[in-house]
């Protein structure tokens, strides 16, 4: 039993768990991975120095009624659950709140990422792997405990390896017990918990292995499982009519500005001299982003660039109201640029536009290349985020019934239906339909015309790239610039390069409108070396 008391070290660490005081040393996480001891039961524990329950609240400002919710769900030691759903935006504690739960409460997990596990045969042997006490290494071939490419193999070989967690669970509670050990029980429950499970629907199968997962629970009929999704998606996005036992839902939301406040200031030497540098910025930054990790990484060099006028001993005193001016006239002319680098968008110096209208001025050839290379390196955000942006202006600017003439089937633009020679009458009718989308402004537009649109730009992209390369050269290829869509699409709602309405009553969907201008929209499209205005009606 000392043997086992030993072997009781963390196997899974979060950032919350890794600044915190009460966690363990790297060091000793490096040296338990690198041992070649068998793996015991007490390995699916989440490890650490044991944490109450107030800790943990106190750790996750705006989580108490999540963390309560949660803990009321699971239930005492060995009680039967149903599947949980935690879901809730990216960097919103959701995984964080799960492990630190299961360290307080001592309980054995297997925790499986969609993320690192990007297709169900990976996904199936990490979990396999963890349950069978496997750890591959160079003695065993680096092989897997089972190998499973079928959702049904899975099935009865998780069966198998549940039986046998739980079993030595049970033994180990009855030594407990019969030996009189004031050892904290872990019950005989095992829980399978999976991450990033919004992922899956991007996968290759992922129309038979979502319904293996959701279907766990009845087809195991195991009441010692517990099952626990976490998403960045709501249940809604996937199907609800597979038949399975639908999970309780637990929604986290995005960080109030307060919330966040306490979270930056905490492992601050000087809360109050930081707390004032907040006052000054945090506002302008969290109408920008709402994910700590973006703040905390914007938000250290501008905090560096706030101390400058302080000498080191200024550094650990309070700001009086005198120090706070002079503070923050130092930080002004600062700010602006780094709220741009959040979303890594650099504006051109005035000298540079001047610059560049002298060059068009003037038509030298050689200068009218620099100003289109100045023009191309002006947006420097992600390729996905660039063709999303110019997906919703041709979504905003195109009447949507001219879709299907400037997209064919393949996702190209159809010219062969457009080089007749127009009718006077057809003229007419354009130019007047020209005239009221000039009036009215860039229209609005529903989701699914935009996703439409943003595949059939990504095709064009694949299609293009594939004579001169061996490969996509944008981000990986559709299957790349499709993944996080919806998280670029918050991400440009949140920068106001995109417009977020209410929902259509008579549609029942939300509509978005582009709210960037012709030449900004020309400028990325350039930078992407798309033709734009191949796809933009005009007269």
């Amino acid at each position: 039993m000392d043997k086992e008391k030993t072997s009781q070290t963390p196997r899974r660490m979060t950032r919350s768990s890794a600044s915190s005081p009460t966690s363990t040393s790297n060091n000793v996480i490096a040296a338990k991975v690198n041992s070649l001891e068998p793996l015991t039961i007490n390995d699916l524990l989440v490890g650490g120095d044991p944490i109450s329950l107030d800790d943990i609240i106190s750790n996750f400002p705006g989580r108490r009624n999540q963390i309560l919710e949660i803990v009321r769900l699971l239930g005492p030691l060995n009680s039967p659950m149903l599947p949980l759903f935690v879901y809730g935006g990216p960097c919103t504690g959701k995984t964080s709140v799960i492990l630190q739960l299961f360290r307080h409460l001592n309980r054995p997990l297997v925790y499986s990422s969609c993320r690192t596990c990007y297709n169900q045969g990976i996904l199936f042997e990490s979990i396999l792997n963890q349950l069978f006490l496997h750890r591959k290494n160079a003695a065993n071939g680096y092989a897997n405990a089972k190998r499973c490419d079928r959702p049904s193999d899975f099935v009865n070989f998780l069966r198998e390896a549940l039986t046998n967690v739980i079993n030595n669970l049970k033994e180990k509670s009855e030594m407990l017990v019969s030996n009189k050990m004031r050892q904290e029980k872990i019950g005989n429950m095992i829980y399978l918990v999976f991450d990033n499970f919004h992922l899956v629907r991007e996968w290759d199968k992922s129309s038979t292995i979502l319904p293996v997962l959701f279907n766990l629970y009845d087809m195991l009929k195991m009441h010692e499982v517990g099952l626990i999704f976490i998403s960045s998606t709501s249940p809604d996005t996937f199907y609800s009519n597979m038949g399975y036992v639908e999970p309780i839902p637990v929604y986290f939301p995005d960080y109030t500005e307060g919330d966040i406040r306490q979270i930056l200031l905490r492992n601050q030497v000087n809360q109050k001299l930081y707390s004032s540098f907040l006052d000054v910025v945090l506002k302008s930054f969290y109408g920008i982003t709402k994910q700590v990790g973006d703040l905390s990484a914007a938000l250290k060099p501008l905090y560096e660039k706030y101390c400058e006028p302080l000498s080191d001993k200024g550094k650990g005193v309070a700001p009086d109201q005198q120090m706070r001016r002079r503070l923050l006239a130092h930080i002004n002319p600062h700010i602006g640029p780094s709220l741009n680098e959040i979303f890594k968008v650099s504006s051109l110096s005035s000298t540079e536009v001047d610059a560049l209208k002298d060059e068009k001025r003037k038509g030298n050839p050689r200068r009218l290349e620099k100003s289109e290379e100045l023009g191309s390196l002006d947006f420097h955000m992600s390729t996905s985020a660039k063709y999303l942006l110019i997906s919703a202006f041709l979504a905003s600017r195109n009447p949507a019934t001219l879709d299907a003439s400037l997209f064919d089937s393949r996702g190209g633009s159809d010219n062969r239906k457009r080089k007749r020679k127009p009718s006077e009458k057809a003229m007419e009718r354009k130019e007047t339909l020209e005239e009221e989308l000039l009036m009215k402004g860039p229209g609005t537009f529903p989701l699914e015309r935009l996703l439409a649109i943003f595949q059939c730009l990504v095709s064009v992209a694949e299609d293009e790239e594939e004579p001169n390369n061996d490969g996509f050269g944008v981000e990986g290829g559709s299957a790349g610039l499709m993944s996080d869509v919806l998280l670029q699409l918050s991400s440009l709602c949140n920068a106001n390069f995109i417009f977020k309405g209410r929902s259509c009553p008579i549609e029942g969907s939300t509509r978005y409108r582009s709210t960037i201008s012709e030449d900004l929209a020309l400028k990325v499209a350039r930078s992407l070396k798309f033709p734009l205005s191949k796809y933009l009606y005009r007269s």
